[in-house]
């Protein structure tokens, strides 16, 4: 239902509501998460692998470097010979780096929302190429929260490599009388501590931010009472119609009811208000079946069809009970009730047996 409505949304979503924003790809998720898995993952190669990687980078343009003036290329082979050469040393040395950052990318993600492909989400749609809706977007409150959130990550990353580095200060002007691999090394251990503190902070930050997302999530995904009700109608029905179906499918289970109750061989009564109608064939049956049974005005109806038919009338007031409780429509009776039972039915065959000698 529209917003126009005046209905707040009040309601938490239900779970068909958060299945269909799911497939669409609308789904709590900070990339702020992302972003700090992934500096975490490169803080922790460039401190054991660094030194590794700079070397082997350094071996590959001296190489080049040394072989400039020796290179001759005089086919367009040779020198694709030579990239493939130059590009698969290059890979080599990245793929490891690129790699398992990739993965903790792809790993930060299925943390907060589980694996999930939205071909909805991914679709190229033309709505997103209008240039009115593009400046709403931009204009929005959302962006406006992304870009205060932003400016806040912007400033604290600054002030902690600004009072990182301005600690290192003292050291900066002895590093003209050391060698470049000892500048290196320097440079090397001041972004690293950097990254070091850029790194927590970053996790601070993405711990907020996720639980912010959840948060407006959330309440994105709130509906009003109406949305529930209409929800609800489309899901299981209208409420109207199943009442309607409810009854014409008691009534057509009645009927058939009705039409078992000729067949049975006695009738058990309360005497009022209970009437429950048994059938027994050895024959075919293990126990006594309960064909039909009722209270009220369906119990009267049974007993009016069973004198119709001919059908043995017997008050029992505790058998009809117990019948009635214990026992649905078409089971057999229970092994508790046998000896009752077969005393009704045993009177029964008894009557029967005097009219046939009649």
């Amino acid at each position: 239902m529209p917003e126009t409505s005046g209905q707040e949304r009040t309601e938490k979503a239900t779970p068909k509501k958060r299945e269909d924003a799911r497939r669409k790809g609308q789904v709590a998720m900070s990339r702020e998460v992302s972003s700090a898995m992934i500096l975490l993952g490169s803080l922790g190669f460039f401190y054991f692998a660094g030194s590794w990687m700079f070397w082997n980078l350094s071996e590959v343009i001296r190489r080049v470097f040394q072989n400039i003036g020796t290179l001759r290329f005089e086919s367009i082979n040779d020198a694709s010979v030579f990239s493939m050469e130059l590009l698969e040393r290059l890979l080599s040395i990245l793929i490891p780096f690129v790699l398992p950052l990739a993965i903790l990318g792809l790993v930060a993600n299925i943390m907060q929302v589980g694996f999930q492909l939205s071909s909805e989400a991914m679709a190229p749609k033309l709505s997103k190429l209008n240039p009115i809706a593009g400046i709403k977007r931009f204009v929005s409150l959302k962006a406006l929260v992304e870009l205060a959130k932003s400016l806040v990550k912007l400033l604290i990353i600054g002030s902690i490599a600004y009072v990182l580095v301005k600690s290192d200060m003292d050291a900066f002007p002895l590093l003209i009388h050391q060698e470049v691999g000892q500048i290196l090394v320097f440079i090397a251990r001041v972004a690293l501590k950097i990254g070091f503190f850029v790194c927590l902070a970053l996790i601070v930050l993405a711990t907020l931010d996720f639980l912010y997302q959840r948060w407006q999530h959330e309440k994105d995904l709130r509906m009003t009472k109406q949305e529930v009700k209409d929800e609800q109608k489309q899901t299981y029905g209208d409420p109207k119609v199943k009442s309607r179906i409810r009854s014409m499918q008691l009534e057509m289970a009645r009927r058939r009811m009705m039409e078992a109750v000729p067949e049975a061989d006695v009738v058990i009564t309360n005497p009022t208000h209970l009437a429950i109608a048994i059938k027994f064939d050895a024959a075919k049956m293990v126990a006594p079946q309960v064909l039909a049974k009722g209270a009220g005005h369906v119990a009267q109806r049974i007993k009016e069809i069973a004198a119709e038919h001919e059908v043995p009338l017997v008050e029992d007031k505790p058998l009809a009970q117990a019948l009635y409780k214990m026992v649905e429509l078409g089971d057999y009776i229970p092994a508790e009730l046998y000896r009752a039972v077969a005393e009704v039915l045993a009177y029964v065959y008894r009557l029967k047996g005097m009219y046939r000698r009649e």
